[in-house]
C-alpha cells in the first residue's frame, strides 16, 4: 500500500503531465524539511509509477550567501543527493541589500531568476510550498491590499523560463511533512532566520497562525479552498482582459480613445493585464489609477510618464508604451563586431541584438561591408547618406523620419565603420552599402528584442 502523501503527490504529478506534458523533474532543494520530504516523494512516487519513472528526475539547490552556514547546508545537499543517486546543480546568487527593499523579497526574487535560467524546455520545478503557506501567503496579501489575483496567493502552475513552475503538495499540511521525513531518518538543516520575527512572513507563521489554528483548526485547509476559487476567478478576469487588450493594443500600445470606451474595472483589469504582458512588475493602485487618469488627461502635445520600481507607463500622440526601467545608454559605448565570424551581436542592456542574415531579397551589399564593425550609440552631429549623390542627412532629422519613439532615440544602434556610419538601427541603409542588380551575395540586418522603438 503507497504510503498516502506519495499517493496524493504521485496522482497530482499524473494530472499535471496530463495537462500540459512535461519532458523532466527537477526539485527546488534546500535542505529544510519541507523539500526534503518533496524529494523523497517524488523519488518514491517514480519507483511506483511507470509514467513518472520515465521523467527524469534532479535537484536545484541556491547558495544566496546570506548566512554563515549557507555553505554547510549546499554541502548537506550534495550529501542528500549522493545517497539517493539525484543529480544536483548549486546555483550561486548575490542578493542585493537596496535601501527601502525587503530582504526576503530580493532573496526570493534573485532564487527564481537563477531557477528560470537551469530551467529545461519543458521542465518542471517542483516546490514544496504547502496548504500552511497558501494561508500565510493569502495573510500577507490581504495585508498589503492585493486584489483577486493577489489573494489567489500561489498557484499550482505556472510558466517559468522553458518551463513550468509546479507545486503538487498544496493540499498536504507542514506537520504531514515532517512526519514524513522523520519516519524516513532523514537529517534536514534549519534556516535559523526562520524564527527571526522581523520578516514578514515568520511573524505571521509564529504569531497569527496559532491563533487562528486555535479557533479554528481547518484554517489552512479552508484558505486553501478559498484560494483555489480565487485562482477561478482570476482566470476569468485573465480571459476578459486577453480580449480587452487585443481591442486596445492590437500593436502592444495601447490607444487611450479605445481604452476610454472600456468601463473603470475593465480599463484597471486591461492594464494590469498588459502591463504584465510588457514584462514590467505589477504597479500599486495609486500608481495604475495615475496610468489611467493622468496619462489621459494631459495635454495632446505632452509627454507625461508615469513610474514605479520596475516598471514606467509614458504617453504618445494618444498611446501608451510600458517598458521596464534600462540602464542609460552612453554614448561613448561602443562595441567591436567581427560579423564575418560571429553573424549576431548582444548590445546588452535590454537593447537588444544585432544580426545579419544571407537573403537574396537583402538590401545590403555583403561585398562592401567592412570585415570590421563598430556599433555605437547617438552622440552629436552624426550624419549618413541614405541617397547616392545627395547631403549627408542628419541622425536626428533620420530618427524622427523613421518614427523612433523621443525617449528611445539614444537606444538606436548605429553600425559604423572606422569614419562613418553605415546603419541605423534596421532601417536606414547608407547608400554605398545599397544592393544592386548586380550585387551576387545580399544580407538582411536585424534587430530584435529591444521592445517598443518606433
Amino acid at each position: 500500500m503507497k504510503q498516502p502523501l506519495v499517493a496524493a503527490l504521485s496522482a497530482r504529478l499524473r494530472a499535471l503531465h496530463a495537462e500540459r506534458p512535461l519532458r523532466g523533474l527537477c526539485v527546488a532543494l534546500s535542505g529544510g524539511v519541507d523539500s526534503v520530504a518533496l524529494l523523497l516523494a517524488v523519488q518514491q512516487a517514480r519507483r511506483n509509477d511507470a509514467q513518472l519513472r520515465r521523467l527524469p528526475l534532479r535537484a536545484l539547490h541556491v547558495h544566496h550567501h546570506l548566512r554563515p552556514e549557507a555553505d554547510v547546508w549546499a554541502r548537506h545537499c550534495r550529501r542528500l543527493c549522493r545517497a539517493h543517486g539525484v543529480s544536483l546543480g548549486v546555483r550561486h546568487v548575490e542578493v542585493p541589500r537596496t535601501k527601502g527593499t525587503s530582504l526576503e523579497a530580493e532573496a526570493r526574487r534573485v532564487r527564481y531568476a537563477a531557477f528560470e535560467v537551469a530551467l529545461r524546455a519543458d521542465e518542471a520545478l517542483l516546490t514544496a510550498h504547502h496548504e500552511d503557506d497558501q494561508l500565510e501567503t493569502m495573510l500577507l496579501q490581504w495585508m498589503r491590499g492585493a486584489g483577486v489575483a493577489g489573494l489567489a496567493a500561489m498557484p499550482t502552475r505556472a510558466p517559468l523560463g522553458r518551463g513550468w513552475l509546479l507545486r503538487p503538495l498544496l493540499t498536504q499540511s507542514r506537520a504531514t511533512l515532517a512526519a514524513f521525513v522523520q519516519a524516513s531518518g532523514t537529517a534536514t538543516v534549519e534556516d535559523d532566520s526562520n524564527v527571526d520575527e522581523r520578516f514578514d512572513r515568520n511573524y505571521v507563521r509564529r504569531r497569527i497562525v496559532p491563533l487562528l489554528r486555535a479557533r479554528w483548526p481547518a484554517a489552512a485547509r479552508v484558505a486553501s479552498r478559498s484560494a483555489a476559487h480565487l485562482a477561478e476567478a482570476r482566470e476569468l478576469l485573465d480571459e476578459r482582459a486577453t480580449a480587452d487588450v487585443l481591442q486596445i493594443a492590437p500593436q502592444g500600445v495601447v490607444s487611450l480613445a479605445r481604452l476610454a470606451e472600456l468601463s473603470p474595472a475593465r480599463q484597471r483589469n486591461a492594464l494590469r493585464n498588459w502591463i504584465a504582458g510588457c514584462g514590467a512588475s505589477m504597479p500599486d493602485a495609486v500608481h495604475l489609477e495615475r496610468v489611467r487618469h493622468e496619462l489621459a488627461a494631459a495635454r495632446a502635445d505632452a509627454t507625461p510618464q508615469v513610474e514605479w520600481p520596475g516598471g514606467r507607463v509614458r504617453r504618445y500622440r494618444g498611446n501608451l508604451y510600458c517598458e521596464r526601467p534600462r540602464p542609460a545608454v552612453a554614448a561613448a559605448d561602443r562595441l567591436g563586431w567581427d560579423w564575418q565570424r560571429h553573424r549576431s551581436l548582444d548590445l546588452g542592456a535590454g537593447r537588444g541584438r544585432l544580426r545579419l542574415v544571407a537573403d537574396r531579397h537583402g538590401s545590403l551589399d555583403a561585398a562592401r561591408l567592412p570585415a570590421r564593425l563598430v556599433v555605437r550609440f547617438r552622440a552629436s552631429g552624426e550624419r549618413i547618406a541614405l541617397e547616392p549623390g545627395q547631403h549627408r542627412q542628419r541622425l536626428k532629422e533620420v530618427l524622427r523620419a523613421a518614427g523612433v519613439l523621443p525617449w528611445r532615440r539614444d537606444d538606436v544602434p548605429l553600425i559604423c565603420s572606422a569614419k562613418s556610419v553605415l546603419a541605423v538601427g534596421d532601417w536606414s541603409i547608407a547608400a554605398t552599402l545599397r544592393a544592386t542588380a548586380t550585387t551576387r551575395r545580399r544580407l538582411r540586418l536585424e534587430w530584435t528584442g529591444a521592445g517598443s522603438i518606433r
